[in-house]
């Protein structure tokens, strides 16, 4: 295969987990087969029998993430998950697929914006520990307190100080919550250069994915040496036994997603919570009840 001919080819392959995503939020009843004339796009039978072996273990999967759920509010666990990456790598996905069924007042996902006048002056983990999980919670970072190991460090937002406190501070911090009983989980998406290169193509062309670009994502691309080395240095100086890092090969996306939700479910020594029988009540009837019509003036027209 030509250079060219695999350039288009992963181009396709993105469009189509484009269109997969959306796919997945529309089988409802999680029956990948009933659904299988919706895929529409892709070369061959082989292909489409790709995408269905991804929508049926990424649908057991994620009811495997349900009875996790329900076992960490029963048992009444608090968990905390981060997800580290460069830009591009995709952290967002994974964030949204072990997400995308479970009940938003057990796992939660918090995705902070950069630190105002007030926070700057704090301590430096005092806007995270704010969000951190109470009993029977689950709590997603979208990026963490690993900004200063990454982002900061490269772009100059902090000082040497301020970077080597870091790590003095970060080892003992995450020891701390581990031993008050959070369980703590660190994930680096690992993609190579090429393979950025080519999502931010597709963010630059795509009117649907530009607000996922924002100028220090591209100066980003810029610095790509440096960011690679202020992770080195990351997970050489943060990898400790009770908060160990774990990398995820994240190239290709759909694999990227299915390996991190196998081992973040093979981390926990959950099992099926029972739930008691739910019997619909009937519905009280009164005789004197009169249900009034709604003014025609409010109600939204039917354009569809």
């Amino acid at each position: 295969m030509t250079h060219n001919e695999d350039l288009v080819r992963r181009i396709e392959r993105d469009l189509i987990d484009s269109y997969d995503e959306e796919l997945e939020l529309e089988i409802e009843d999680r029956n990948p087969d009933a659904a299988s004339r919706a895929l529409g796009v892709g070369d061959t039978d082989a292909d489409k029998s790709q995408r269905m072996a991804y929508f049926r273990e990424l649908f057991r999967l994620q009811a495997e993430l349900v009875k996790l759920q329900d076992w960490v509010a029963a048992s009444k666990q608090k968990v905390v998950i981060l997800f580290e990456g460069r830009d591009a790598a995709g952290k967002g996905g994974v964030i949204k697929r072990i997400t995308q069924r479970l009940n938003p007042r057990v796992c939660r996902v918090v995705a902070l914006p950069a630190p105002n006048d007030r926070e700057r002056t704090q301590w430096y983990f005092q806007r995270y520990a704010t969000h951190l999980p109470a009993a029977g919670e689950m709590v997603l970072f979208d990026r963490s307190w690993y900004n200063r190991a990454g982002v900061e460090r490269v772009m100059g937002f902090c000082s040497d100080d301020e970077y080597e406190e870091f790590f003095r501070s970060v080892p003992e911090f995450e020891r701390m919550l581990v031993r008050s009983g959070i369980k703590v989980l660190k994930y680096w998406f690992s993609i190579t250069d090429d393979e950025q290169h080519l999502r931010f193509l597709g963010r630059i062309h795509d009117p649907l994915k530009q607000w996922k670009l924002s100028p220090m994502d591209l100066e980003s691309r810029r610095r790509w040496e440096a960011y690679t080395r202020a992770k080195e240095t990351m997970l050489e100086r943060t990898h400790i036994a009770e908060a160990p890092w774990w990398v995820v090969p994240a190239d290709d996306k759909k694999k990227a997603r299915l390996n991190c939700i196998h081992h973040l479910l093979s981390q926990f020594n959950y099992e099926e919570v029972q739930r008691p029988e739910v019997l619909l009540p009937a519905r009280e009837r009164n005789p004197d009840y009169l249900r009034h019509p709604v003014p025609a003036d409010i109600i939204v027209p039917a354009v569809y």
